[in-house]
């Protein structure tokens, strides 16, 4: 079992988006950077970004100064989506979640963050909170 958001965790979905083969077909031409920024959780703020790079994906502890958007949430609010329990366009409506970013091109790219929630869905099963 992982902690969500820790090293392992995020080497654990690392591990998963190196072995799917359908994400790297849902990736293929697709260059964008995804920060995610958590705030108030049990160690403290954390920061994430999943890189998209031509049907390559990284998932990365730590911030990127060029990302193509940028979700910030609480711990509680991220927890929930990570646990299936609330859907991020659900959170979103509700101002739980605040974007800023290129906004265009992520509803352009809709689809590839299904993709992308589907790899970190697979961890639910080993992931504590």
């Amino acid at each position: 079992m992982h902690r969500y958001l820790t090293h392992e965790w995020l080497e654990a979905a690392q591990l998963a988006a190196e072995s799917d083969t359908a994400l790297a077909a849902a990736t293929k031409d697709v260059h964008l950077t995804v920060q995610h920024v958590v705030t108030g959780g049990p160690g403290g703020d954390a920061t994430f970004h999943v890189a998209i790079d031509d049907g390559r994906v990284h998932v990365v502890s730590g911030t990127v100064a060029d990302a193509t958007v940028t979700f910030i949430q609480d711990w509680d609010t991220a927890s929930a989506i990570s646990r299936g329990e609330l859907s991020a366009q659900g959170a979103f409506m509700a101002g739980r979640v605040r974007v800023r970013g290129d906004l265009p091109k992520l509803i352009e790219y809709g689809n590839v963050f299904g993709e992308v929630g589907d790899v970190f869905a697979r961890l639910r099963t080993s992931t504590t909170y």
